[in-house]
């Protein structure tokens, strides 16, 4: 686990997460021992993580060199936290680590301090790539959705919509499903872009241009696709279990509905990557950190599914 930004919730969480998960999967986060509350075991190696996890939190020793204040930015950390992401990376394409979770980061922190990538999983993307481009996958018990489109103005999103961004995402997306999530046939539900998927062209013709020959492509290609699907049914719980996924055509679309079903459980997964990456569903959330106010639980989520994951792709 990586320690994500000093001044927010991430050591907290992560202390939280290791007091509350004896029986669960053995985990370590990289980052300063010093700043993390709780009982914590130093260890040396991810091999020791296993035997240290009774005793405390194991935490791979990477000093900050200005001790974090909650709520409190200070850009003298961001390379300490950019290390911790990258010696997690390491870890886990050299097989001595099975997944990597990630805290969240405070981009603006890490760009004034010359971060050169859009954000965190542009750079995972760089340092562990696979795919010809990363996927965001929000996860959870009762939804798994991909959006096509992501952190970008809406009117940027459609404009620059096309067939191929669907067909290239939704079939990195099954990939996925198939050696990750253990699904054979994944089933995908394709979002239609307009009003009821565009009503046979009397809402608007970029279902019909853009959005079908994607699903044909794809259903060409032998993955079980469908769709357009008018957005505001396809979510419902009787339509929730005709698909595995749901891949929709921008950020909101996709994170409304899983954000309402399961705000505690969603987990964030990359999907494109050399390894298993997972990340707990928020932000910072600067304004409560050291308040012990966060919950741990979407954090408790993404380290279980990290397992399940590393266990679906060790069995193939």
């Amino acid at each position: 686990m990586t320690m994500g930004e000093p001044a927010g919730i991430g050591a907290e969480i992560a202390a939280a997460a290791w007091a509350q998960g004896q029986g669960g999967p053995v985990f370590f986060l990289i980052g300063d021992a010093d700043a993390i509350p709780g009982p914590v075991a130093r260890i040396a190696a991810p091999e020791q993580a296993a035997a240290a996890f009774a005793h405390g939190l194991p935490v791979l020793h990477h000093p900050l060199p200005q001790r974090p204040i909650p709520g409190r930015l200070d850009p003298a950390n961001a390379a300490s936290v950019i290390a911790s992401i990258e010696a997690a990376v390491a870890f886990a394409l050299s097989g001595r680590s099975g997944a990597v979770v990630t805290n969240p980061i405070q981009k603006s922190v890490l760009t004034a301090a010359g971060f050169q990538h859009p954000g965190h999983t542009e750079f995972l993307h760089v340092l562990a790539p696979e795919a010809a481009q990363p996927v965001m996958l929000l996860a959870s018990e009762a939804l798994r959705v991909v959006p096509v489109t992501i952190h970008e103005p809406l009117a940027q999103a459609i404009a620059r919509l096309t067939t191929g961004m669907i067909i290239d995402t939704a079939a990195i997306a099954a990939a996925g499903l198939r050696r990750d999530f253990g699904i054979a046939a994944p089933r995908l539900a394709v979002a239609g872009l307009n009003p009821h998927a565009g009503e046979a062209g009397t809402m608007g013709h970029e279902d019909a241009a853009i959005v079908a020959p994607a699903v044909a492509a794809l259903r060409a290609m032998g993955i079980d696709a469908r769709g357009p699907m008018p957005p505001d049914t396809m979510f419902t719980a009787l339509a929730r279990p005709r698909m595995d996924c749901a891949i929709c055509l921008y950020h909101d679309q996709a994170l409304i509905p899983i954000k309402t079903l399961d705000m505690d459980g969603g987990v964030n997964v990359t999907l494109g990557l050399a390894i298993i990456r997972t990340s707990p569903d928020h932000g910072t959330a600067l304004d409560i950190a050291g308040k012990g106010l966060a919950s741990p639980n979407s954090l408790i989520a993404a380290l279980r599914l990290a397992a399940r994951m590393a266990s679906n792709r060790n069995a193939r």
